[in-house]
């Protein structure tokens, strides 16, 4: 079997392919040579340079596999490769460590001042009052998102004896006394730290969570890190909050659009630390993804197991047919009962009913966990990793069958328990279409399609009004309207299919109505 190895990949996994296969390399390669010899390959390596197209693809007739040696997978069409049945393969481990270390780089960088310090010597200076530091020792550092990064910053700064407070929706008891981890809620983090680190995906969601509001929440000398995913933290009212005052400091390794241009709000705004995007920029990580690739692609050739495949794992044709209508639907129940929980999830439990239950299901079942967990995870979440994932985050999956319909023909349950509250969800398939059937006690008829907006109500006269209104003078466009009813009396279910993102202002004033009970915002586009 042939491999091409595209883009300058680390010699170390190319060495660990020849052993067995015939390892073509191209350090550089245009479009056009890529889509000439591609039907030559069986396998394929590349970094972000190759663009792996539709039509590289098309061509690609021996291909079994595409490996992305890195975590973002951009630069291949993963839908075109799944109709084909190849496999793409990244790396979301190799750069833990380079990125976990490299937080801890521009914390201590930024609290002892180093690069403008080492700037000014350069220039002959000597400012040793100037640019008086402070220790982290003694300091609350504020997590946002505990996964493998977060946790490993955690446990890099527990040994620099500081405190940890965290904030991570799915991280139970459990896990938090292992890694001996305080937890609260963002506000809490917000109110408590010294020293604030996010590690979050960029989501809709996510997007700007902090802002100038929150930084004005914050305890006076707080200090930001961004290491993780550009746009999380606002950058102009990170810059507002530092001239202000507000935020004594901050390290930002990535940002909104990069590189980032001249007139960047960042830049030349002291006690700002920037560098520009190193946090996977080691030689041991450069190594790690190539090997972790050259691994999986081996084990692929080999017609083993891939556990970093961001496609999903091979499902008989027959068990195909007639789960595949499902699985957008199964991804979107997870992603509806995510936003639900107000406390981590500690068990899932997916029923099914009906003709669907005659084929194997378990790839279903991993769909829901893949829509659950991808708006909360660092790293992407996919068919392969998601049983994996929510195993190490304590939460325990179980799949009941019945053949015996339940108001449909064909029916998926799913149940989380969130602290001491049990939440549901139902959906089946009208015609091809994947329709969310109920939520919690109350009938709906709902296509998930973009996004929804939750709010259990008092039924009486004028409150869908309010709402209405609300959303109208924000410029938010309601598409659709539902009001699910249930056997209890004088309460209502409004969920309002929206085109538009949904400002947090908005939001509140929503939930401000007299009558509302609360309102949750499902993001689609986030699952």
């Amino acid at each position: 079997m042939k491999v091409l190895a595209a883009d300058g990949i680390s010699p170390k996994g190319i060495e660990l392919l020849q052993k067995e296969f015939e390892v073509v390399v191209k350090d550089k390669i245009s479009a056009e040579e890529l889509l000439e010899i591609i039907p030559e390959f069986d396998a394929l390596m590349v970094r972000s340079a190759s663009k792996v197209t539709a039509e590289v693809i098309e061509k690609a007739e021996k291909l079994k596999i595409i490996g992305r040696a890195g975590v973002g997978v951009d630069n291949i069409d993963i839908p075109a490769a799944t109709a084909k049945g190849i496999i793409v393969i990244n790396s979301p481990g190799g750069n833990t460590i380079a990125a976990t270390e490299h937080t801890m780089a521009m914390m201590l960088s930024m609290s002892r001042n180093i690069p403008v310090a080492n700037e000014t010597m350069q220039k002959g200076e000597w400012n040793r009052k100037k640019y008086v530091g402070v220790e982290l020792r003694g300091k609350t550092l504020g997590v946002v998102g505990l996964g493998r990064i977060g946790s490993g910053v955690a446990k890099r700064a527990q040994a620099f004896d500081m405190d940890i407070i965290a904030y991570d929706p799915y991280v139970t008891e459990e896990r938090a006394k292992a890694l001996d981890v305080k937890v609260g809620t963002l506000e809490d983090v917000i109110k408590e730290a010294d020293f604030i680190t996010v590690h979050m995906p960029l989501t809709p969601d996510t997007k700007g969570m902090i802002g100038y509001e929150e930084m004005k929440k914050m305890k006076p000398g707080v200090r930001l890190v961004n290491c993780a995913r550009g746009g999380i933290i606002d950058e102009e009212a990170l810059a507002k909050a530092v001239k202000e005052g507000i935020v004594a400091g901050a390290a930002i390794d990535v940002f909104t659009s990069e590189p980032i241009p001249a007139d960047h709000p960042l830049i030349g705004v002291p006690g700002i630390v920037l560098t520009p995007h190193l946090g996977a920029s080691t030689v041991e990580a450069q190594i790690g993804v190539s090997v972790d690739v050259a691994e999986g692609i081996w084990a692929a050739l080999h017609g083993e197991p891939v556990a970093t495949a961001v496609n999903m794992a091979p499902v008989s044709p027959q068990a195909m047919k007639v789960i595949e209508p499902y699985l957008t639907l199964a991804e979107r129940l997870g992603g509806t009962l995510c936003p639900l929980a107000e406390a981590p999830i500690k068990s899932v439990e997916v029923t099914y009913n009906g003709e669907i239950t005659e084929v194997n299901t378990k790839l279903l079942t991993t769909a829901v966990m893949k829509g659950m967990l991808n708006p909360i995870m660092e790293s992407e979440v996919n068919y392969v990793n998601a049983p994996s994932l929510a195993k190490e985050r304590g939460v325990k999956v179980t799949e009941i069958k019945d053949k015996e319909p339940v108001d449909f023909a064909n029916l998926i349950t799913v149940k989380a328990k969130a602290g001491d509250k049990v939440l549901s969800v139902q959906g089946t398939l009208f015609g091809q279409e994947g329709r969310i059937v109920s939520i919690g006690d109350f009938r709906v008829d709902v296509a998930p399609h973009a996004r929804i907006l939750i709010c259990p109500h008092i039924n009486r006269p004028g409150i869908i009004g309010k709402v209405g209104s609300i959303m109208g003078g924000d410029g938010i466009n309601i598409s659709a309207m539902q009001v699910g009813k249930t056997d209890k009396e004088g309460t209502n279910l409004m969920v309002l299919t929206i085109d538009n993102d949904l400002p947090a202002a908005t939001l509140e004033k929503v939930k401000a109505v007299d009558g509302i009970f609360d309102a949750k915002l499902v993001n689609f586009y986030a699952v």
